[in-house]
């Protein structure tokens, strides 16, 4: 079984499924049922100045019947005060002294104030500390969360500012809410922080009431934007981890991942663009605390089966990721159909005809089944149909043999590369001939 032991930035933890900051790690009851169940860490609910929350606080977003596929959340830091979050961290320490504590902090833009609840964390036995740059509501209106992420110069100087009394490590957790990603990082790591959580929360409305048309979750007929979070941003946060994996001011800078974990197949793409930590809170708070078990058992399959450590898995598809500029222009793929598999039910060519390149010709025939098949000399390769195909591996793109060597746009552009010539050139060419040839005389 493979090790799955891992180093965050000096935080140690048995595997690396950490719970996030958030209802699931709002008591210590909560994270020592967690530690039970097999999770690796936990990053405390955000501690803070005292808030007050709204009674209705969480809106969902499903799709086709699949329930929470997104989250929206208009709920704050800890309302529990701050004694009784302390005296809980110590005694999960006491109890659990091999996994992983983090402490989220969040106060406002005072040096003072940063430093002596970083002192009252530490204290209690913070393993690390996560200092809350993301929140995109709430807080953020109190000149807290996203509105300090949102601008490097005060993500530095509040970095710096822990840094100077901070004994543990520190992460400094991301808004995707930002133009760039990679200035807030590098802003981070100029303050000394020593590695960063993302993404946090995407600042939305998730829908609308429609009895009252206002903003869901509804609080006595008003709505206001929240926290966005669940499987639906995954791909946002797999682009943001990559850009501070391949930035060249971020490069190794430690990343705890996190945005829609939904399964270990998530864990293992977040490693490999580059995260040691994966941090997850939406499926638990659908599921429970026993997820854990299918995360480490599919992550640890996975390794053994590819004779691969986690350190290996870690980055290895980051030299992978290009600019469109670079890209091989000469690459061609078609699209195949393996009519014994096929059922006949038209999504394909529906989707290539109306939304992409009319590059399938359907008929029905006499028995009644639709009949579908590929036009190479149409076919640009784009995937559509393979994605809309309810039958798996029914449709796929089968590459075709150019006879030219690689050649990108940037080749193209500085006449260093040719170009193959493609079937749809002449098509276009003999479209162009007839549109010319039926114009009016003048």
């Amino acid at each position: 079984m493979a090790d799955l032991k891992t180093n965050t930035a000096g935080i140690l933890s048995p595997n690396p499924f950490w719970l996030a900051s958030a209802p699931p790690t709002n008591t210590g009851d909560q994270i020592m049922r967690a530690f039970d169940a097999g999770w690796g860490g936990a990053v405390w609910k955000t501690l803070g100045q005292p808030i007050v929350n709204t009674w209705s606080r969480y809106g969902a977003l499903d799709i086709n019947g699949v329930k929470i596929m997104g989250l929206n959340n208009i709920e704050l830091i800890t309302d529990r005060p701050l004694e009784v979050n302390l005296r809980e961290i110590t005694e999960v320490k006491k109890r659990y002294p091999n996994h992983a504590v983090i402490v989220s902090l969040m106060v406002e833009a005072n040096r003072e104030a940063w430093h002596t609840i970083v002192k009252q964390a530490e204290d209690a036995g913070a393993d690390g500390l996560e200092l809350n740059f993301g929140c995109p509501h709430g807080m953020s209106e109190r000149g807290m969360g996203a509105a300090v992420g949102q601008v490097p110069e005060y993500t530095q100087q509040i970095t710096e500012w822990v840094k100077e009394v901070a004994k543990t490590p520190v992460l400094v957790k991301l808004t995707p809410n930002i133009a760039d990603i990679r200035y807030a990082a590098r802003a981070a790591k100029q303050g000394g922080g020593d590695g960063v959580s993302l993404i946090n929360t995407i600042n939305s409305i998730i829908g609308l009431d429609f009895d009252t048309l206002a903003p869901r979750p509804t609080v006595n007929g008003w709505g206001s934007h929240g926290g966005y979070c669940g499987p639906a941003v995954k791909p946002i946060a797999l682009n943001m981890i990559s850009q501070i994996g391949t930035d060249d001011e971020t490069l190794g800078l430690p990343i705890s991942g996190i945005g829609g974990v939904s399964s270990w197949q998530d864990a293992v793409e977040f490693i490999a663009l580059g995260s040691t930590s994966v941090q997850v809170c939406t499926l638990v708070m659908h599921y429970g605390f026993r997820v854990i078990e299918d995360l480490c058992d599919g992550l640890s399959n996975y390794l053994d089966e590819r004779n691969m450590t986690l350190d290996e898995l870690r980055g290895v598809a980051l030299p992978r990721i290009h600019h469109w500029k670079e890209l091989d222009l000469n690459y061609v793929v078609n699209a195949s159909i393996n009519q014994e598999e096929c059922i006949g039910c038209g999504l394909c060519y529906t989707a290539c005809e109306d939304g992409a390149h009319q590059a399938i010709h359907s008929e029905r025939r006499a028995d009644g089944r639709t009949f579908v098949e590929v036009m190479p000399d149409a076919c640009v390769g784009c995937n559509l149909c393979s994605l809309v195909c309810p039958v798996d591996n029914c449709i796929t793109m089968i590459q075709i043999p150019t006879d030219y060597a690689p050649c990108s746009w940037e080749q193209h552009s500085a006449g260093t590369g040719t170009l193959a010539p493609r079937p749809q050139d002449k098509l276009y060419a003999q479209l162009a001939t007839a549109k010319k040839e039926e114009a009016p005389a003048t």
